[in-house]
């Protein structure tokens, strides 16, 4: 099969054997895949990962013993697969489990390839109004889904999402499910327009929003982003990291101290909700899709995806 391959250098490879089959997995012809911003970090050395890249995915399960009603099916995955029998996994936290596999990112080849494998407990089969397309959406949905469930969000609170990217416009729209004023701060104003018809608000300029946030998602990427959410959370207020940093970053402590800031990391999500709003038309995706190329031009989509202002970069197996 090809997969596109991280080693010393990023290469795609066409002839990398098929992923084999585990005791209680399956193994998942891909449709398409996304590329997110983590892969990028990946090639810079992130996570010193070895392998095929790639973590967000829809596909159709190609092999799956013991399961032969989900063979043929579209599915999405989690990409965390955990041994199911350490004490993590079984005080049910298994997307912390110590001995877990991670999807393109640790200890498993992942989705820029024609096939991958998966356990049978990890994959969610798609319900046919959600378009292959879409689904590419659902791991990074789940990821913004998870926010809501590691903070309380009122009503009445004021949140502000740092970073207009892929994730920051997810983000957005899920936190304005609540009710709360969604305020997005990023470069790229063009973006925001269409927000506005969801009640959420869009900015270029901090000056053009007030500091005392109840709650700001730092979303950028950058570790600037830090020190920005910083600047703009309230006392006693909370700061959800979703960004993934390569390397070290410094941070003004004593500002968290003396103001009794929360801070909150948050990475992976729950996909139930995620298909469920994704589904119901609740959540838009389609503007944050950039470009499409075929998995054959794979390094030519990592490198349009790499630059300043691309939003979602499409892979497509067939």
């Amino acid at each position: 099969m090809r997969g596109l391959v991280l080693e010393k250098n990023l290469n795609l490879q066409t002839n990398r054997p098929k992923p084999e089959l585990r005791p209680q997995e399956a193994i998942i012809q891909i449709l398409q895949a996304g590329i997110c911003s983590t892969d990028l970090h990946m090639v810079k050395g992130y996570m010193d990962f070895r392998g095929v890249l790639g973590h967000e995915f829809v596909g159709v399960v190609d092999h799956a013993p013991d399961h032969a009603s989900l063979v043929g099916k579209r599915v999405v995955g989690e990409i965390n697969a955990a041994c199911r029998v350490c004490q993590t996994c079984l005080q049910g936290r298994p997307t912390h489990c110590p001995n877990r596999t991670t999807l393109g990112i640790m200890g498993r080849d992942g989705a820029f390839a024609d096939y991958l494998s998966l356990p049978i407990e990890n994959l969610h089969p798609l319900p046919e109004e959600i378009s292959t397309e879409q689904a590419v959406f659902i791991e990074p949905l789940a990821a913004a889904c998870e926010i809501p469930q590691l903070v309380t969000i009122k009503p009445k609170d004021r949140v502000i999402i740092i970073g207009d990217g892929k994730l920051g416009l997810l983000c957005a729209q899920i936190l304005a499910l609540s009710g709360c004023h969604v305020t997005l701060l990023g470069r790229h104003p063009e973006r925001h327009a269409w927000l506005l018809l969801k009640s959420i608000a869009g900015t270029s300029n901090i000056e053009d929003i007030p500091p005392g946030a109840d709650i700001v998602v730092e979303a950028t990427g950058s570790p600037e982003g830090l020190t920005t959410a910083i600047q703009l959370v309230r006392p006693r207020g909370t700061i959800v990291l979703k960004s993934t940093y390569h390397g070290e970053i410094l941070v003004n402590m004593t500002e968290l101290v003396i103001h009794e800031i929360s801070v909150v990391g948050s990475r992976c999500g729950p996909f139930a909700p995620a298909l469920r709003l994704l589904g119901s038309g609740m959540i838009e995706v389609e503007p944050l899709i950039h470009a499409r190329f075929s998995l054959s031009d794979g390094i030519k989509a990592m490198e349009q995806a790499s630059q300043r202002g691309t939003l979602k970069v499409l892979l497509d197996m067939s």
